[in-house]
């Protein structure tokens, strides 16, 4: 039985080919057979494999129970929820993620943000139509943004955010964490106790929150400014779409953005000018692939060779 490590789709997505990713796979490729795949993982794809590049799809306890040489599964990005940590770990099998997109991400939410107080999305496409219109839009200086959740992304957003805001600006954050009072005054940011006081106050809203349950709802956008935007960099679930949907059609907010394809519970979306959605793309850059290869690769190889990754 040849040994197998199976690799994400991420490595055959011509745009992210490098020099370094190719040296990697070629010695990658001394431990076993390099398989690609496309799909969630069970057990009839466990036949001798050793270690996993997992993307964000599924990996099914049958895959765990029939990969019986598996040492690792090393995510390429962040985010636990459909790797089955625990049956992972009941098998004995390492798991690691590669936060190496924190700053790409902070980047893409300070890129939306910008764009949706410019009203660019919409300036395009009345440009598009023919439309010479001069639209009213808004300035970053003197404006409140708020972050829900102030984890590492929330912080690398917030340091980036803050001199655009100005000394007029406000920048407010929500967090659950015991620390967040103390946090907050480190990066000149004002912690709120409740989420629907983002909602309520501020100019534009940017989720940085990990897992997958959803947090926002139709009455916390019924909150928000008519000229507010809604940024989701993180995971699509965490706000209702329908919802979100609503809500912008009833003018109840401007721009709702969110990191994720138009497909499954956000076909909605499909074809709404005001709604942006972008492919889960939020943390790739030719830098950051370089990056989450070389941490990936390097995880998989010290598991194989019995060092802790």
């Amino acid at each position: 039985m040849s040994r197998k490590i199976l690799l994400s789709p991420i490595f055959q997505n011509s745009e992210f080919d490098s020099n370094s990713r190719r040296r990697g796979l070629d010695e990658l490729s001394e431990f076993g057979e390099l398989v690609h795949y496309n799909r969630e993982l069970s057990g009839e794809d466990a036949e001798g494999v050793i270690g996993v590049i997992a993307n964000s799809a599924w990996i099914h306890e049958s895959f765990y129970d029939a990969a019986k040489d598996l040492r690792i599964v090393a995510r390429w990005g962040v985010g636990y929820e459909k790797v089955n940590l625990d049956l992972a770990t009941q098998q004995g099998v390492i798991v690691t993620v590669a936060p190496e997109h924190l700053d790409t991400v902070a980047e893409y939410t300070i890129a939306q943000w910008m764009a949706t107080l410019k009203r660019l999305f919409t300036l395009n496409r009345l440009s598009h139509e023919g439309d010479s219109s001069i639209i009213r839009t808004f300035e970053a200086k003197g404006s409140t943004l708020g972050l829900y959740g102030f984890g590492r992304i929330g912080q690398a957003v917030a340091q980036r955010a803050k001199p655009l805001l100005g000394e007029e600006g406000r920048l407010l954050v929500y967090d659950i964490r015991p620390d967040i009072q103390e946090l907050a005054r480190e990066f000149g940011a004002e912690a709120v106790d409740d989420p629907e006081h983002l909602f309520k106050t501020c100019d534009t809203v940017s989720l940085h929150v990990a897992g997958d349950e959803t947090i926002v709802t139709y009455d916390h956008l019924c909150c928000m400014k008519p000229q507010a935007s809604l940024i989701n960099p993180s995971r699509g679930n965490l706000v209702d779409d329908e919802a979100a949907n609503r809500a912008i059609r009833e003018d109840r907010l401007f721009y709702y953005v969110v990191d994720d394809p138009v497909n499954g519970p956000r076909e909605v979306h499909k074809d709404h000018p005001r709604i942006i959605c972008t492919n889960h793309n939020a943390g790739c850059t030719r830098e950051s692939a370089i990056r989450l290869d070389m941490r990936t690769m390097g995880q998989v190889t010290d598991a194989l060779e019995g060092r802790e990754p």
